[in-house]
C-alpha cells in the first residue's frame, strides 16, 4: 500500500513501519482539525495494512506537539469555535477520534518524542504503546494553567501510564518537566540523545518487526485487555488467542528454524 503525505502530516513506509510525523512545525505541531482527521485516517487504514508491523509517531521540527492550538482557541476558530454545546460536539467529533482510534489499534506504536509534549501532546503520548524521549524533551500536563481540562481524554490516558497519585499531582500542577523525571516516574521508557533519537527508535522497531507481526497483534490485545479484565475472562481470552496463533504459519516456521537452528522470517499469514 502506498502512503501519501498530507499538509499536516508527513508520512513514510520502510522496513515493516510506518513513520507519521506531525507537520505543523510552525505551531509547535498543535492539534487543528484536519490534523486530527488525517492521522485517524492513517492510523486505520495502516493498522489494516499487513505489511505495517509497526506505527511510530513523532513531530516535525523541534517539538513532538504543543497540543491545542491557542491562538485558534483566542479567536474562537476551527475546533474552538461556537458555543458551550457545540463546542462539545465539537470534541466529541473532533479530538476525541484519536483516542477512540488508538483504543482500537492492535498494531503496536511508538512515540518518538523528539521535543515538547505538552497538553494534547502529551496526552498523545500516552496513547501509545512504547515511548522513547529525546533528552531535550518537555513534557507538561497543563490544561489547568489555561483554566481547562483533557477534553482529549488524558485524564484516562496518564493514569495508566503514570499511575493514579502520579497523574493527578501532574494534572494539578500543571507541571512542565524534562526527560529525566519523565523517565523516573516511568511516563517513558526510555531517554537518549537528540542525535541518537532515530536511531534507537529505528531499532527498537526493528525488534517488534522482527517477530511474528500476528503474535505481536495478539500479544498487544491481550496486555490491554489484562489491564481491564478479570483473570477468569483472560485466561479464556488468552486460551483462543494461543490456539489461533498455535496454528499459524508463523508458529510452525519459527519450531522449523528452531529444530535447524536458523534464522525465522515471519510472513503475516
Amino acid at each position: 500500500m502506498t502512503y501519501k503525505s498530507a499538509n499536516e502530516l508527513k508520512v513514510e513506509f520502510k522496513d515493516h513501519s510506518l513513520w507519521v510525523y506531525l507537520n505543523r512545525p510552525e505551531a509547535s505541531n498543535a492539534f487543528n482539525l484536519s490534523m486530527i482527521n488525517e492521522l485517524v485516517r492513517i492510523l486505520k487504514i495502516a493498522d489494516q495494512d499487513d505489511s505495517v508491523r509497526t506505527i511510530i509517531i513523532s513531530g516535525m521540527g523541534k517539538h513532538f506537539c504543543a497540543g491545542g492550538d491557542v491562538k485558534k482557541m483566542k479567536n474562537k476558530e476551527d475546533m474552538f469555535s461556537g458555543g458551550p454545546n457545540e463546542l462539545r460536539q465539537n470534541y466529541i467529533s473532533g479530538i476525541q477520534q484519536i483516542p477512540h482510534c488508538f483504543h482500537q489499534l492492535a498494531t503496536p506504536v511508538i512515540a518518538m518524542i523528539n521535543g515538547a509534549a505538552i497538553g494534547a501532546g502529551l496526552d498523545l503520548a500516552c496513547m501509545c504503546d512504547i515511548r522513547i524521549s529525546s533528552n531535550k524533551a518537555k513534557f507538561g500536563e497543563t490544561f489547568s494553567k489555561l483554566g481547562l481540562i483533557p477534553g482529549d481524554g488524558g485524564s484516562y490516558f496518564l493514569q495508566r501510564v503514570v499511575g493514579f497519585s502520579k497523574a493527578m499531582e501532574l494534572s494539578l500542577t500543571a507541571e512542565i518537566f524534562d526527560s529525566s523525571k519523565a523517565l523516573s516516574i516511568g511516563l517513558v521508557n526510555s531517554v537518549v540523545g537528540a542525535d541518537e533519537l532515530l536511531d534507537k527508535t529505528t531499532q527498537l522497531a526493528k525488534k517488534i518487526n522482527a517477530n511474528s507481526p500476528i503474535a505481536s497483534k495478539m500479544l498487544k490485545r491481550s496486555i490491554i485487555h489484562a489491564y481491564r479484565s478479570d483473570l477468569a475472562s483472560h485466561l479464556d481470552l488468552l486460551a483462543a488467542y494461543q490456539g489461533i496463533t498455535q496454528r499459524t504459519e508463523d508458529h510452525l516456521r519459527a519450531l522449523d528454524a528452531i529444530e535447524n537452528k536458523s534464522q525465522v522470517h515471519f510472513k503475516h499469514s
